[in-house]
């Protein structure tokens, strides 16, 4: 059997390790001018005034929410479905997490269900996940989170250069975050970055990433040790550099698999709707009978990988906590859901190989 093609693959150039090269013969590692230099061309490419570099995208969430002020006894509302760090983040500042189902078609926050929550009482933010690589519908959302008065928080970490109607996700929150772990579609390695437009956000959350930000040591804020390193802002400049190419070759390879799954009757390929420019971090496929087709990938040797095979309330960390609900529609989609290799490293031949194991498999 031929290799594996993996499933998601960090294209790391010449240009990262000459950038990493001049940080360690600078003899300067943690954060300085480099890291300064990275959240200046971040903050440009959005189009936004303030970028704090973080040492992760769970830390950002952390770092974004503490800024805003949420904290004890606030309640917010976030999906059920996506990477636990969202709801983790929640918790960790204090306030609790109120899980609202999603829409069947993009798997980002459904804004009826998130009006019923809403509706119900008691919320004071809203934080919205670009769930793998779509940007949610960010009218409706912030049209609820206006109407209602709610902080908006958006969680872009799946998500770099996605747009919403021509406007760049991470422009519509009171803040925002993204995460540079290796997966994404670009990387530091580790890392992550909080994004807004407000001063008074911006500086406090500089100030819980990085307490050394008090120089007379005052400490007027209780902060965190959350500071990107230089050599991780080192790879992170190069590959914000060719972000924009690198998602033109993702949308690409979405475009062939989306084609050629068309008329197959058993499998459902992510959607894009009208305003939506995905740029496909995961190119995750609906199939009834999902984990006999992931077996037959794995024989195949077809990288893939389920996100998410249960919902955040329902894992056992959280029901210990009192943590429950119904979500009939991410139910399903724990049931069905699965991610296949769209990456920019694929080769053509790799994409004519997943098509044709794909298009082989006849479901039982």
């Amino acid at each position: 059997m031929a290799a594996t093609i993996p499933l998601a693959r960090p294209l790391i150039g010449h240009e990262e390790r000459e950038r990493i090269l001049q940080v360690l013969d600078s003899g300067i590692l943690v954060a300085d001018r480099v890291v300064r230099e990275f959240e200046e061309a971040f903050a440009a490419y959005l189009g936004v005034p303030y970028a704090v570099a973080t040492s992760s995208g769970t830390a950002a969430l952390q770092v974004a929410l503490q800024a805003l002020g949420i904290g004890r006894g606030d309640r917010v509302v976030t999906t059920p479905f996506s990477f636990a760090a969202t709801s983790h983040a929640v918790l960790h500042v204090g306030a609790a997490p109120v899980f609202a189902d999603v829409d069947p078609h993009t798997y980002n926050l459904d804004p009826d269900a998130v009006e019923a929550v809403v509706r119900r009482g008691g919320i004071r933010a809203l934080l919205v996940v670009h769930l793998y690589g779509l940007p949610a519908d960010m009218d409706a959302l912030g049209a609820l989170a206006e109407r209602h008065r709610l902080l908006l928080i958006e969680d872009c970490a799946q998500a770099h250069g996605a747009a919403w109607r021509g406007r760049k996700v991470g422009t519509f929150g009171h803040a925002a975050i993204f995460s540079f772990y290796p997966t994404k579609n670009m990387t530091t390695g580790e890392g992550g970055m909080v994004v807004t437009a407000d001063p008074e956000v911006a500086r406090v959350a500089r100030l819980l990433v990085d307490p050394r930000g008090d120089a007379e040591y005052r400490y007027d804020i209780i902060g965190y040790n959350f500071r990107m390193t230089d050599i991780a802002a080192a790879m992170g400049l190069p590959q914000l550099a060719r972000l924009e190419r690198h998602n033109a070759v993702r949308r690409a390879n979405a475009a062939v698999l989306t084609e050629a799954f068309r008329d197959l009757a058993w499998l459902r390929p992510p959607a894009e709707p009208p305003g939506a420019h995905h740029v496909y971090n995961q190119y995750t496929v609906r199939v009834q009978g999902r984990d006999a087709f992931a077996r037959y990938l794995a024989r195949e040797g077809i990288g893939h990988k389920v996100f998410y095979p249960v919902l955040i309330p329902h894992t056992p960390a959280y029901r210990r906590l009192g943590f429950d609900g119904h979500f009939p529609v991410a139910e399903r989609l724990t049931r069905e859901v699965l991610s296949l290799p769209v990456h920019p490293g694929l080769a053509p031949q790799d994409l004519r190989r997943i098509v044709d194991v794909v298009s082989a498999y006849r479901p039982t």
